[in-house]
């Protein structure tokens, strides 16, 4: 990957020089033709330009070999547009435009690294009787502009240092970018054979993108760590919850067969409740399973979210009872309204935030249902807290996450963790939404919140 970036990076700076090191030279000896071609110009012209009372051809002649103008000559065209005199080596009579000659203008061009300027003579009348058949003459300048090696050779040479420095630049840029890379490909590979301890190295000068990079892959193997740590502790847990009644259940059954107990029906009575505490258990693992796989079926309708409220808590009213806890329902008095919700699932929720209430609180619970706020009038909210001794600010955000299970103090009492985490999964396929806080005073207490979202409110 390294050498990748470092050719890459050299072919980029190479292709760059080429282009803009030819176009320079290019543009540089265009400019250097125009440039010597309007010199020309200009020098024919101001040799041409005079009175008429001179012989300009004798003058001319005279200054020609005064001044040794060797790119210099005189052209004969004839009336009739025809060269009659030689030409310099690389001039052609098209090239030359004898018409224009004739009209009196100046005529100029060039041909690759040859430059030439033509400028008609004003001859006086002597001159132009000794004209046979008329014409004009013309004194012709030319110039070979020189070739282009010496700055294609300035332009290697320049070219080749800028290569040297951007093969070294090009080294340090690649090695720094890849190295992170290398780096996370090798812990991802490490992490993905069952080492979640494996961490990319975080430095302080790396790139921002890199230093994210690094991060994301550290953080997801902790929480793959963290996950880890929780199933096993969901199997411990769920171990522990079947064992139990399991161990009631075989005990009861032994000592009925053996003819142990004297009141069969009451050990009957507690075969059935462990059995029913069995299969809540195998139910919420199996709710779990089918809500991450989005398989749980919501049955949406219009429903009466105070009825399903005040039924469901009521029928938490007799094992609150036992537990001596007192059990408070508020609902208002007028109907809120229908909500397009699933009832059921909705029963299934208040069910397993009261179940966990019960099991902490000390003597009272209450579960409150009103009204969204002015901000959110079409939302529906329901509460339900307990005066147990609450959570751990570090357990709060945790929660409702699946198998997580915040074990604090000799009053936890041992379950699946599963309770909470089909809350959060069934409000958030019903577009609800769900919130946990505590303390709630000064002696601890928790509040579980969940806000019933309007976005599929049915006509009253």
């Amino acid at each position: 990957m390294r050498r990748r970036l470092m050719m890459a990076f050299i072919g980029l700076v190479a292709g760059v020089l080429i282009i803009a090191g030819a176009g320079s030279i290019i543009l540089t000896h265009n400019a250097a033709r125009t440039q010597a071609m309007q010199q020309l110009v200009t020098e024919a012209e101001s040799l041409t330009a005079g009175t008429s009372h001179t012989q300009r051809l004798v003058v001319l002649q005279a200054v020609r070999k005064v001044l040794r103008l060797e790119d210099a000559r005189f052209v004969r065209v004839s009336a009739r547009g025809i060269v009659t005199s030689a030409l310099p080596s690389g001039l052609t009579s098209t090239e030359l435009n004898p018409q224009a000659l004739l009209a009196g203008d100046t005529v100029s061009g060039r041909n690759g690294n040859f430059v030439f300027a033509a400028a008609p003579i004003t001859l006086t009348p002597l001159e132009h009787a000794q004209l046979r058949l008329g014409g004009q003459i013309a004194v012709v300048l030319t110039r070979d502009v020189g070739d282009v090696g010496p700055s294609w050779g300035y332009f290697l040479a320049s070219g080749g240092l800028a290569l040297l420095v951007a093969a070294l630049v090009a080294w340090q840029l690649s090695r720094r970018l890849s190295r992170p890379m290398v780096e996370a490909m090798e812990a991802t590979a490490r992490i993905a054979a069952g080492n979640l301890d494996s961490q990319v190295p975080q430095r302080a000068h790396d790139y921002a993108e890199s230093a994210s990079l690094a991060r994301s892959i550290n953080e997801m193997a902790q929480a793959l760590k963290d996950g880890r740590s929780r199933e096993r502790h969901l199997l411990l847990s769920v171990s522990h919850d079947l064992r139990t009644p399991l161990t009631s259940i075989r005990g009861f059954a032994e000592a009925i067969t053996d003819g142990a107990v004297e009141d069969t029906s009451k050990a009957a009575e507690v075969i059935i409740a462990e059995s029913r505490r069995l299969e809540r258990l195998v139910g919420d693992l199996l709710d779990l399973t089918k809500l991450e796989s989005r398989q749980m079926s919501i049955n949406a309708r219009p429903t009466d979210v105070a009825e399903v409220v005040h039924t469901t808590a009521e029928g938490f009213r007799p094992p609150a009872e036992r537990s001596g806890v007192s059990l408070v329902i508020e609902v208002p008095p007028d109907p809120v309204g229908p909500m397009l919700i699933d009832p059921d699932r909705l029963a299934q929720i208040l069910a397993n935030l009261l179940e966990n209430a019960l099991a902490f609180a000390r003597s009272r619970v209450t579960v409150v249902l009103r009204a969204g706020s002015p901000v959110m009038p079409e939302t529906q909210i329901i509460t339900v807290e307990d005066d147990g001794p609450g959570i751990l600010p570090a357990d709060v955000e945790r929660v409702f996450e699946r198998f997580y299970q915040a074990d604090h103090g000799p009053s936890r009492r041992f379950g699946s963790g599963l309770g909470l985490a089909i809350v959060a999964e069934l409000a958030s396929a019903m577009d609800a939404t769900t919130r946990a806080e505590s303390p709630i005073d000064r002696n601890g207490g928790s509040r579980f919140t969940v806000i019933l979202g309007a976005n599929k409110q049915a006509p009253g």
